[in-house]
């Protein structure tokens, strides 16, 4: 019983490390264009997370059962997993850098997955297609991450650009003032609207890990000795439960109120001055690539979607008001983030087995 506790409890510690690197990405441009202060920004997060991470478990099936072979996993598998997340998170998150806590996860899942089945790498779920379905509706690490990795912030870029230059068309003829006015209020929906989106996709992911260490503690009888009222621990099938739902949306807002201004001022201040126009622009667009790719059972990054959506926005100002040294830093930091947080994973697991440590 202990170690599936113990599982549980790192899992919680990478949702609330979550909280404030990649919950601070989702809040970043309201706090930046001074329309909330972080505590307001981090309070209304925290809510529209919650009922974001209430809507939908098509993320944390993909995470919890369609990357690897859930045969192949155990409370190590998945312990080593999380601590290769947590490593690189608090080594971005130490340089002010958003790097992705979705990819950091999903990298370590794979390269925990793949120690554990001893090098074999057909343990990962390359790919899944789907007769008679769209390639979007089909599963494994290629339809599921790597695609939409690289498409989703391209959308992201593209369709921030495109919403600013179109609002600039709509506002051309009104005062500065008026401007600043009227999106400061708007801002504070499309903020509510990135919040709700970032807990619909990014909160699932801790909660499919959580629920896959269960399942397997369960299939493998690890669960059989426990007392009865832990009986909800049990899981015969796999299913996100409310009770994993809700204990990782509020761990993931206790984190952002933890600590997360330092991506706040990288996102919210340095890679290019915002107003709420802006703001609400990059909000938007970004949180509407969350929500369908939540639907989807997709994975993205929220740190991707309004890293680039800001990007795309300052591109519509001028492309000088683009810090292009931050933005090449912010790009390595996503191109090593699933091959670091794999290899970190990777050496834990051995390490274990040549430890003899089978928890």
């Amino acid at each position: 019983m202990m170690p599936i506790l113990f599982v549980i409890l790192v899992a919680l510690v990478f949702e609330f490390i979550n909280g404030f690197h990649d919950t601070a990405n989702s809040i970043a441009t309201v706090v930046g264009t001074k329309v909330l202060s972080p505590r307001q920004a981090i309070v209304l997060a925290a809510i529209t997370n919650l009922f974001g991470a209430l809507t939908g478990t098509a993320v944390a099936s993909t995470v919890g059962q369609g990357l690897v072979d859930t045969h192949y996993v155990n409370n190590a598998t998945v312990i080593c997993g999380l601590m290769g997340g947590i490593v690189w998170n608090l080594v971005t998150w130490r340089l002010g850098l958003p790097s992705s806590s979705s990819h950091a996860l999903i990298g370590g899942l794979i390269g925990a997955a793949v120690a554990s089945a001893h090098t074999n790498w057909n343990v990962v779920i390359w790919a899944a297609p789907a007769p008679n379905k769209p390639w979007y509706a089909w599963g494994g690490l290629l339809y599921k991450v790597v695609i939409p990795m690289f498409s989703s912030p391209l959308l992201g870029f593209i369709a921030g650009c495109f919403l600013m230059v179109l609002l600039y068309l709509v506002v051309s003829r009104l005062k500065p003032r008026t401007v600043n006015l009227l999106f400061g209020r708007l801002q504070l929906l499309s903020a509510g609207y990135m919040g709700f989106s970032h807990g619909s996709n990014d909160a699932q992911k801790t909660m499919g890990i959580i629920a896959l260490a269960l399942f397997s503690a369960t299939k493998s009888g690890g669960l059989d000795q426990m007392p009865a009222w832990l009986d909800f621990l049990r899981t015969p099938k796999f299913e996100i439960a409310t009770w994993i739902k809700l204990i990782c949306a509020l761990t993931m807002a206790a984190g952002t109120a933890a600590g997360g201004w330092r991506i706040i001022r990288t996102l919210g201040h340095k890679v290019v001055r915002l107003q709420p126009i802006h703001g609400f622009a990059a909000e938007t667009t970004a949180a509407t690539v969350l929500l369908v790719a939540a639907r989807l059972g997709m994975p993205v990054s929220t740190t991707h979607a309004i890293s680039t959506s800001i990007m795309g926005v300052g591109m519509a100002k001028t492309p000088k008001a683009l810090k292009w040294e931050l933005v090449e830093r912010i790009v390595w930091t996503w191109f090593l983030t699933l091959p670091a947080t794999g290899t970190i994973a990777y050496v834990l697991v051995r390490a274990s087995q040549g430890l003899g440590w089978t928890p």
